[in-house]
């Protein structure tokens, strides 16, 4: 698991600037000066001389120079080692240090707001109240240091759409900057039953945009129950028709817990009668942080003890014409039947895997593997496949 947001070593000099600076890593020593205010030079031994004009020097852990004259020169932790040239990283006077874009990365998500109007029991990034509007400027910042060649960003929450215009200002800025970039908002599609926020992001014309929107059960008083909002599941239900008249594209996702699984058959039923407009739905397993972790006992329930009513799920939806996938599973736990259904879907700097996958041909190829936090439970059935 990497630490994207972590404390530096040690400052080598005086921190001179007050609010947190937003920069385009770099380990070009011959950057053009014109370019240097936006970028931070990342010091890896190979110049003689410490280059000037850029707003924070960084160096790979160990490998400070001995005598530094500028100022902001920090020396990053051993758990930072993963940033590389061309990552964009927000530095804090405190020395934080927290990775916002990385190159390498197969996705990269963009935290929008911690705020939410939904305070699902499995939640594993509750909400919080305080003003955070600061984050998309600081996005907005970012996004011009992007590579153009990135394959996906992320929009997530908190509740994206809360942010009202700077949310649809973040999404048409993305467009214009990064117009090969696929990007997917997470959101809980609440706000889009105001037919006028579906026609304004439609109106966006971004020309690969999906929204991956919760629906936990075909019976109203069960998804309410989940999200803790009354009438959260009419409000979903209107924003999904809404946003698919104006052709925005739709992911259901389905968090599979105690209070979800059972339904699971009859939830896939009603997708397929009344929501065929979806392009997928994501079958989604548990992350256990936040109020996941708070309600373990509550909603925890092993894998393999919900094959059946996901099985059937399946079936339903892909006679239905309507595709399912499997995310944040393991290919141990799933029915051989559905395995090939199964995605990489965990985020790799969140990414992991127990001692009993030793072994397993399909580690690193086909599985997936676990969430870091996995390791306060997990299936007990998690056993090494031998063959492929």
């Amino acid at each position: 698991m990497l630490k994207l947001r972590a404390r530096a070593k040690k400052a080598h000099s005086k921190i001179t600037f007050t609010t947190p600076l937003v920069v385009k890593l770099t380990t070009n020593a011959n950057l053009p000066e014109v370019l240097r205010g936006k970028s931070g030079f990342l010091f890896e031994g190979q110049c003689e001389v410490i280059p000037t004009g850029f707003p924070v020097v960084l160096y790979r852990s160990g490998q400070f120079p001995t005598v530094t004259a500028a100022p902001n020169h920090i020396e990053l932790s051993d758990d930072q080692a993963f940033l590389n040239d061309r990552d964009v990283v927000r530095v804090f006077p405190d020395l934080k240090v927290s990775a916002l874009y990385r190159r390498n990365a197969s996705v990269n998500s963009l935290l929008v707001t911690e705020q939410c109007n939904s305070y699902c029991v499995m939640c594993s990034q509750p909400p919080k109240p305080h003003d955070d509007s600061h984050l998309i400027t600081e996005w907005l910042e970012a996004l011009p240091m992007i590579d153009e060649d990135c394959p996906e960003l992320i929009i997530t929450g908190g509740e994206p759409t809360l942010m009202g215009d700077r949310f649809f200002q973040l999404v048409t800025e993305i467009g214009a900057l990064l117009p090969r970039t696929a990007l997917h908002v997470l959101s809980n599609g609440r706000n889009f039953k105001d037919e006028s926020l579906a026609r304004r992001l439609a109106a966006i014309k971004h020309r690969d945009l999906m929204l991956g929107i919760p629906l936990y059960s075909d019976v109203a008083a069960i998804h309410d129950f989940v999200v803790q909002a009354d009438g959260a599941y009419d409000e979903t239900l209107e924003g999904l028709v809404n946003l698919a008249s104006h052709r925005v594209r739709i992911e259901l996702r389905v968090v599979i817990h105690k209070d979800t699984y059972k339904r699971l058959p009859k939830l896939a039923e009603f997708i397929v009668r009344n929501l065929q407009f979806v392009d997928q739905v994501s079958l989604m397993g548990l992350e256990l942080m936040g109020f996941a972790r708070a309600n373990i006992d509550a909603i925890w329930i092993d894998p393999v003890d919900y094959q059946d009513e996901l099985v059937e799920a399946c079936d339903i939806l892909g006679v239905g014409r309507v595709r399912p996938v499997i995310f944040n599973h393991q290919l141990c736990v799933l029915s051989p039947r559905i395995r090939h259904l199964a995605v990489k879907s965990i985020s790799d700097w969140k990414n992991d895997y127990m001692p009993e996958c030793e072994g397993c041909v399909e580690k690193h190829r086909a599985c997936g593997g676990f969430f870091a936090s996995a390791s306060i439970r997990h299936s007990q059935h998690i056993v090494p496949i031998t063959e492929a």
